[in-house]
């Protein structure tokens, strides 16, 4: 079973970056889609973005043209690039199998990472 682990999250001033990383123990193309999500205190966990392992992309609207997420084949690792990051991005972010999470049929949400835009 593959597993999934978050890293990279810290305390960044409005306008900063933050790089996120998204470790798997396995192939990571065993996931045909990989999600990035986002859950802020009080509030549901949403999608951020996704990755196909062909490399395609797609992204909410509130995060287009800030967020980028790619892979690294060899490191068998995805990341998601955060720019011009803004409070209302303060979330714990998590990967995980989208097409898994869209059916309800996945293991379980990781511990996730904490990105904190404060200044």
């Amino acid at each position: 079973q593959l597993q999934l682990v978050e890293s990279g999250g810290g305390l960044v001033q409005p306008g900063g970056s933050l790089r996120l990383s998204c470790a798997a123990s396995g192939s990571i193309f065993s996931i045909y889609v990989m999600g990035w999500y986002r859950q802020a205190p009080g509030k549901q966990r949403e999608l951020v973005g996704t990755i196909t392992r062909g490399g395609r992309t797609n992204y909410e609207d509130f995060v287009k043209g800030r967020f980028t997420i790619s892979r690294d084949n060899a490191k068998n690792t995805v990341y998601l690039q955060m720019n011009s990051l803004k409070p209302e991005d303060t979330a714990v972010y998590y990967c995980n199998d989208h097409m898994a999470t869209l059916s309800g049929r996945f293991g379980s949400w990781g511990q996730g990472t904490q990105v904190t835009v404060s200044s």
